[in-house]
């Protein structure tokens, strides 16, 4: 997945569309390619690192009629050339990209194989290529509409044939692609910032659209090849503001992508039977009886909501340790422990170093990670990657909710390897699938501004919670910190009695994650105690719980939910909260002083 980018019309160069393509740089992306139309035949370029390499391989003054670009962020198969996008068929007559997933590519995979196709890739892409060409009698728009049929996922394409020089077909489902026409060319792409330069009349296209290029011309159908009508967006933003989305900075705009990094996340993840991560499938999970997991900052406090979680349902001793003082430790590893290691960039020096250090005394690792071909996945037994896509914001936010999801998973699925489940489980699993638009109804209706533009005068901030929202305390007050400067410190609620209330007055507020859980009476009792301290309150907690306005001075409230699942749905409020006071103070949220985004260094 990442950047797409197509045009068909009248004639441009090959550098122009690299250009266009270039404009998706602020994505990421570990390899990109091309595919033209020239000499009567599809040409396709390709290369691992930037869009730099790429050009070293084109040339560049080259015309076409048509092209189709693509960056891509691996998912299946290593960043390599090979992987690289676009993909072809057996043929070399279609040229086709893809953002996404798509969750039955192993069997589409076998059958095609067994057809006499030859694949050469890893990706899970390049079976598209090859059920288009099955499909395919002459008419390039049924074969797409045959071939997404049959596709299980996630996905945005965009398809070129050698035969139809004058037409490129875009499919999407649950993944964005954007078109609009100018100058008798049309243009395709993930976002609008590539076709912005060209016209400002956009046509978002919605899950289920199938839509024919032409020239000035876009028919758009559904997939039983219906004509439906879609509305024209005039945009007002520059090209700048279009990068981000219309966003301010990133880090807000990667907040606001949560729902559908959630998706990609639980995609082929959750099947009839409950969850399901083959990528575990040949771990003995269920005779294990202690889980040790290194992780660093964000990852960390991942980490402490999974302990809290599959302790709560099981007798398993679950140990969180920091990977900068794991590694340094005398552990003890046995054939009943399962090590887990987290890092959003498989990067992360003290966490790499601890891996190594339980690998060597022959413990099996299983790596949750972001990014395919990372250190970490070459050196653990197994990964399991947060489909997040790219973030380019150095404090963790989409990445850290994903984290969430990957592990409440792996949790679940230990859990159902040893025949525990309960109808509080089946409700946890529940609420997770319908997390996604959880989240997007929760995004309409949050407005924090009033509330922050008060707060950011505080020079402390005091986190506290119960249980396995003590984490997102700790998150919190981490996320404040790291991009506002504010020093913020977090405690177990039950802790404040054992020296930290000594900091509390009037200049010091508490923000107390406080929803309608079992702790809730404890922590409503941690709050009296910062109250009687004259300490500001603010709480997150469950709507239609009046009764803690009373004793806090701002409430934030979120949906209700299954007790367990409430550091996932509490997580984009304070990540909101830590956002809005570093734009307010006037620093930028995305690029925090001394910080980076994949510490490599111990």
């Amino acid at each position: 997945m990442c950047g797409i980018v197509g045009i068909v019309g009248t004639e441009f160069t090959v550098g122009e569309l690299i250009d266009d393509l270039q404009k998706l740089e602020y994505r990421g992306y570990d390899s990109a390619g091309v595919a033209f139309l020239s000499t009567e035949k599809v040409n396709i370029k390709k290369s691992i690192g930037r869009i730099s390499n790429l050009r070293k391989i084109v040339e560049p003054d080259l015309f076409s009629n048509i092209g189709i670009a693509h960056t891509r962020w691996a998912t299946h198969g290593a960043p390599n050339d090979i992987n690289a996008h676009p993909h072809s068929d057996c043929t070399g007559n279609i040229a086709i990209v893809h953002n996404g997933i798509i969750e039955n590519y192993a069997e589409l995979r076998e059958i095609l194989i067994k057809n006499g196709h030859t694949i050469k890739s890893d990706t899970d892409t390049e079976v598209i290529a090859h059920l288009i060409e099955e499909n395919y009698e002459g008419d390039l728009y049924s074969a797409v509409l045959k071939s997404v049929k049959k596709l299980k996922g996630a996905y945005a394409i965009a398809v070129m044939h050698k035969a139809h020089p004058e037409t490129l077909i875009a499919a999407r489902k649950g993944s964005p692609l954007v078109v609009g026409k100018a100058n008798d060319k049309t243009i395709l792409a993930s976002d609008i910032t590539p076709i912005i330069k060209y016209t400002k009349d956009v046509v978002f296209l919605e899950d289920g659209d199938i839509a024919i290029l032409k020239g000035n011309d876009i028919r758009i159908t559904d997939v039983n090849g219906n004509i439906v009508l879609r509305k024209t967006i005039h945009i007002t933003w520059d090209e700048s503001s279009a990068e981000k989305g219309g966003y301010k900075h990133f880090m807000i705009k990667e907040i606001y992508e949560e729902p559908e990094a959630i998706e990609s996340a639980l995609v082929g993840r959750i099947k009839l039977e409950g969850p399901f991560l083959k990528e575990i499938e040949e771990f003995n999970l269920e005779t294990i009886n202690k889980i040790k997991v290194v992780a660093c900052g964000t990852s960390y406090h991942a980490a402490l909501v999974f302990k809290y979680f599959l302790e709560k349902h099981i007798n398993i001793d679950v140990e969180v340790d920091v990977a900068s003082e794991f590694r340094y430790r005398n552990v003890y590893i046995d054939d009943n422990t399962a090590v887990i290691a987290i890092s959003q960039s498989g990067e992360t020096a003290d966490t790499l170093e601890s891996v190594r250090v339980v690998k060597r005394k022959g413990a099996k690792v299983i790596a949750i990670t972001n990014v395919v071909g990372s250190t970490i996945t070459r050196e653990s037994d197994a990964t399991i990657y947060m489909n997040a896509g790219p973030e380019i914001g150095v404090a963790a936010t989409k990445t850290y909710i994903n984290q969430l999801v990957v592990l409440y998973l792996l949790g679940m699925s230990i859990l159902k390897k040893r025949n525990v489940w309960s109808e509080n489980l089946e409700k946890d699993l529940n609420f997770l699938k319908n997390s996604p638009d959880i989240f997007r109804k929760m995004f309409e209706t949050i407005d924090l501004k009033e509330l922050i533009s008060y707060y950011k005068n505080f020079n402390h901030f005091m986190y506290i919670g119960r249980g396995i929202n003590y984490p997102t305390a700790l998150e919190g007050a981490l996320k404040l910190k790291e991009i506002s400067y504010i020093n913020a410190t977090a405690y177990p609620a039950g802790e404040l009695k054992h020296g930290p209330i000594a900091l509390l007055d009037p200049t010091f507020p508490v923000f107390a994650i406080a929803p309608k859980d079992s702790l809730y009476e404890k922590m409503k009792s941690n709050i009296e105690e910062s109250k009687a301290r004259k300490a500001r309150i603010i709480a997150i907690t469950t709507e239609g719980n009046k009764e803690i306005s009373s004793i806090a001075d701002d409430v934030i409230f979120v949906p209700e939910s299954p007790e367990d699942m409430y550091p996932l749905v509490i997580a984009p409020i304070i990540q909101i909260f830590a956002y809005f006071v570093a734009d307010m103070k006037g620093y930028d949220p995305d690029k925090p002083r001394n910080l980076a985004k994949s510490v490599t260094v111990e």
